[in-house]
């Protein structure tokens, strides 16, 4: 059976695999990981010593170098992905391209979608340079391998959040330095927005936090620490036991997802919900019958 890619995907991997730019981008990947795995065995030797015990204490701390080799990815993935899909609609306006594009028999979404995937899949090949470095953690089975790949369907899952920040300001704005600050702006409002209204409740009541924690399941960064406190330590940051966050006396909602690992999985069904929600508003954004509309009811008033 023949899979039928999406046309965008196609096209925008074609030319990012025929660039230098690829390639010097996996060498400055790699080489923030390599740093960043060297400072941390340095950190781990000057803590121990550096005889004999060392060999043995440096193996037992070799699984922490997985989380910090983890959030040194998802700090770079979290960069890069909207600089990249920032440009995809506002540089085909700039390079007037972009109504060309809208000719073809593929719809708005599909444009928009296919955008943001061939981004993530981009992504991935950096992902996949990094597991040699990332495998490190697991030789001394303190991890299982599940883990692993509980962490790169994770990192996937930001990537697609990423990427929709990424193209829907693309979408609305024309030229691609403006995405970008726009982007990084509508990061700003989810990762700090989100924490307002817990926030505001801790200093009301810190007992009673009530749905105030909700807002938190679409905040990608406490996604990533309940994540990594469920891998590495087993605990939550919610429950009666949860070492960040108490959800003693609230709602009915809080209690369920304060339940093993229940807000993780409804946080990223949060997340990639939120994700589709921007790709929906930048197809709206993009397709020509709603752009003429707008721009047919901006004449109309100044003709008024």
């Amino acid at each position: 059976m023949k899979i039928r890619w999406n046309p965008i995907v196609k096209k925008d991997l074609k030319v990012a695999v025929r660039s230098m730019r690829l390639s010097w981008g996996l060498f400055g990947y790699e080489a923030v990981l390599a740093v960043t795995f060297l400072l941390a065995v340095q950190i781990i030797q000057s803590q121990n010593g550096v005889f004999a015990p060392v060999t043995r204490n440096l193996y037992s701390y070799l699984v922490y170098l997985f989380p910090v080799i983890a959030v040194v990815q998802v700090c770079i993935v979290g960069v890069y992905m909207p600089v990249i899909t920032a440009s995809s609609i506002s540089g085909e306006k700039e390079r007037q391209t972009f109504d060309i594009m809208l000719t073809t028999c593929m719809s708005p979404f599909s444009i928009v979608f296919g955008k943001v995937m061939s981004a993530v899949l981009r992504i991935l090949f950096f992902v996949a340079a990094s597991l040699p470095i990332m495998a490190l953690s697991f030789v001394v089975g303190g991890l299982s391998w599940r883990n692993l790949f509980y962490f790169l369907a994770a990192l996937i899952l930001f990537s697609v959040f990423a990427g929709s920040v990424g193209i829907l300001s693309s979408a609305l704005c024309r030229k691609s330095v403006s995405a970008v600050l726009l982007a990084f702006g509508i990061y700003l409002v989810i990762f700090g927005g989100t924490f307002v209204p817990w926030m505001g409740r801790m200093i009301i009541d810190s007992d009673k936090m009530g749905e105030s924690l909700l807002p938190l399941l679409f905040n990608p960064i406490l996604f990533f620490e309940e994540f990594f406190a469920h891998m590495m330590m087993g605990e939550s940051l919610f429950g009666t036991q949860g070492y960040r966050f108490s959800v003693r006396e609230t709602g009915l909602v809080t209690h369920l997802l304060s339940r093993d690992s229940v807000w993780m999985f409804v946080s990223g069904g949060c997340i990639l919900a939120l994700s589709f929600l921007f790709m929906g508003i930048a197809a709206y954004k993009v397709n020509p019958l709603h752009a003429g509309a707008g721009r047919s009811g901006k004449k109309q008033g100044r003709n008024a």
